[in-house]
C-alpha cells in the first residue's frame, strides 16, 4: 500500500461518504474500490441516484480524508459526487491521491472544466442525454482535454437519447479520442436487451454498462 507521507493542509472538502466497495461501472467495473463522495451538484439530472449527496456532508481536511483513504488498503480511489469538481479543493485533493501512488479516477459531469484535473487521474465524463433534463448544461470545450486514459459515459433512457449519444460519439469522435465510451441504461427505464440489440445493429465499438452497484446494493449509501 502507498505509505501515508503527507503535509498537513488546512484545505477542507464537505463530504458525504468514504467508503470501500466494488466499483459498479466504467473500465475497471467489479474491482474493489475506496470512494470519496463529495457533497453538492449543481445538476438536477431527473434519473440521479444520488440525491442524499446534494446537502450536509461531513468538513474534513485533506489530510483526514487521505488518512481515511489509506485504512482500507485498497489502490484504486475513485472520487465522486454530487458533482466533486464543484468543490475546488478537489483539484489539489486528486493530484494528493496520485502522488501516493494510488490509482485514481474521477466521475463527473462533463458540465465543469476538467481542464485542470490532474492528467494521472482517469477522468470519467459523463455527457448529459436529453432526458436528463440536463443536457444543455454540457460543456463540449472539455472534449478538448480529454485524452486515451479518459472515459466518456452516456446514460440513456430512451431511443432518442441513444440517437444523440451516437450523434455525439461520431460528432467528436470520441471512440479514437478516449480510452472507453461507456453507454448505461438508466435502471427500471431503458431495457438493457433493447440497448445491447442497438449497439450490436450499428456495430458501436463503446462498452455496455449495467450498474452493478444497483444490482447488489439498490442504490444503499456506503456501497
Amino acid at each position: 500500500m502507498p505509505a501515508l507521507s503527507v503535509r498537513a493542509n488546512a484545505a477542507q472538502l464537505r463530504i458525504t461518504e468514504i467508503f470501500h466497495s466494488l466499483q459498479g461501472e466504467s473500465r475497471t467495473v467489479g474491482l474493489p474500490t475506496v470512494f470519496v463522495r463529495l457533497t453538492g451538484c449543481p445538476l438536477r439530472c431527473v434519473w440521479c441516484d444520488t440525491a442524499y449527496a446534494f446537502s450536509g456532508g461531513e468538513l474534513m481536511t485533506l489530510e483526514t480524508v487521505l488518512a481515511r483513504v489509506a485504512e482500507f488498503d485498497c489502490r484504486r480511489v475513485c472520487v465522486t459526487g454530487g458533482e466533486p469538481l464543484a468543490q475546488p479543493e478537489c483539484l489539489e485533493l486528486l493530484t494528493m491521491l496520485c502522488d501516493m501512488g494510488f490509482e485514481v479516477s474521477l466521475e463527473t459531469s462533463g458540465a465543469l472544466s476538467i481542464e485542470h484535473v490532474d492528467t494521472r487521474v482517469s477522468r470519467v465524463m459523463d455527457l448529459k442525454a436529453p432526458d436528463s433534463g440536463e443536457s444543455h448544461r454540457n460543456d463540449y470545450a472539455n472534449v478538448a482535454y480529454l485524452t486515451p486514459h479518459d472515459q466518456v459515459k452516456f446514460v440513456l433512457s430512451s431511443r432518442q437519447d441513444y440517437d444523440w449519444a451516437c450523434f455525439k460519439i461520431d460528432e467528436y469522435q470520441l471512440i479514437r479520442r478516449v480510452a472507453e465510451v461507456l453507454l448505461s441504461p438508466t435502471h427500471g427505464t431503458l431495457s438493457p436487451r433493447h440497448l445491447a440489440e442497438w449497439i450490436l445493429d450499428d456495430g458501436l465499438a463503446v462498452r455496455l454498462q449495467l450498474q452493478l452497484h444497483k444490482l447488489l446494493w439498490d442504490d444503499a449509501p456506503g456501497h
